[in-house]
């Protein structure tokens, strides 16, 4: 067996025995470090013990093949080498899956903001479909999806929509469809059959829990106001809606689809809370700053990272230049195949 694995069991071994050690357990930060490293080599581990359990058997039909002269044994033999060695290939790429360099922040819930960008009503109604597309591909892998703001058009469309996702896995899945999304096809509202180019942006924010991102009462101006849009009859008709300015960056977060003013100051300080947050590892990582602002863009139909071509039933993902069809089904949520591919490049 590989020495790197060898080594890695040795090292899980030895967290094994820490965790009885009773200087570690009185010392809870110790604790919890070692915990996290136990359970994050759990999973690789068992692997590692079925590789070597594995190779031992494919060792003992090898020798089998060597020793024995009856034909009909050989046969068995061959086959059992044959499944093994298939096996034992599965384990080995499944190992090294799961030993990649891992982002710390796989595992959070996000913040999605989704804004219409060129492309006027289209580029409204485009932004809801993409808010469709992403909360059919949530249902699908089981995660919760909440609307946290939103800023409709009369035909259904969205000037702009803030969501939660919170599941298992959900940043990992959905941290790459941060950028300028493009469609091309005949809208609606078009009566000549033309086609039209319309964009929406999407920013995918790892969220922030209160312990990430402590927000100082003196650091914070909080206004109240009247709701517009299509919010029903009491959300238009007192000061529910709230407005929050973090001073120290001048960042401004409104929220008004709640009837209740607290729902919405909640709701304000969870997005904010991920924004700075968001900011933070920004500045901690130029790689992932300098990625994040390529992707982002300004909305504008030039800096696409993704154009949806409905005449060709066709999605293109422009940074690995690869095609999908069947438009439909994707955007039906169905968007699993276009993330591995990127996630697979990526690493």
């Amino acid at each position: 067996m590989d020495k790197k694995l060898i080594e890695i069991k040795k090292n899980y071994q030895d967290l094994e025995k820490q965790l009885s050690d009773q200087e570690i357990i009185s010392d809870s930060e110790k604790l919890k470090t070692i915990s996290q490293e136990y359970n994050r080599l759990e999973p690789v581990v068992k692997k590692i013990d079925e590789l070597e359990k594995t190779e031992k058997q494919l060792a003992q039909a090898q020798d089998a093949l060597l020793q024995d002269f009856d034909s009909e044994l050989i046969s068995i033999a061959q086959e059992e080498a044959a499944s093994l060695t298939e096996f034992k290939e599965r384990l080995e790429k499944e190992i090294a899956e799961e030993l990649k360099p891992k982002d710390p922040l796989d595992q959070k819930n996000i913040i999605m903001e989704i804004r219409a960008g060129t492309g006027g009503d289209e580029a409204a109604l485009f932004a809801a479909d993409l808010f469709r597309m992403y909360s059919r591909y949530a249902e699908k892998k089981g995660w919760k999806t909440t609307i946290l703001n939103s800023s409709q058009i009369g035909i259904g469309g969205f000037k702009e929509i803030i969501i939660e996702i919170a599941g298992k896995g959900v940043f990992k899945n959905l941290k790459y469809e941060s950028g300028v999304h493009r469609v091309q096809r005949v809208p609606e509202t078009e009566k000549a059959g033309r086609v039209h180019t319309s964009a929406a942006t999407v920013a995918v924010l790892p969220e922030a829990e209160e312990v990430d991102i402590v927000l100082k009462p003196e650091d914070l101006r909080i206004d109240v106001f009247r709701s517009g849009g299509h919010g029903g009859q009491s959300v238009n008709t007192t000061d529910s809606a709230v407005r929050i300015t973090h001073l120290p960056t001048n960042t401004v977060v409104s929220c008004q689809d709640e009837k209740s003013q607290l729902k919405n100051k909640a709701k304000a300080l969870q997005i904010l809370r991920s924004r700075l947050f968001a900011a933070e590892q920004e500045k901690r990582d130029k790689e992932r700053r300098d990625a994040r602002k390529s992707q982002i863009g300004t909305g504008d139909r030039s800096e696409k990272i993704r154009t949806y071509n409905f005449p060709q039933d066709r999605i293109t993902d422009h940074r690995i230049k690869e095609s999908w069809h069947n438009i439909n089904v994707l955007m039906d949520g169905g968007i699993q195949p276009i993330i591995d591919k990127i996630t697979e490049l990526d690493q």
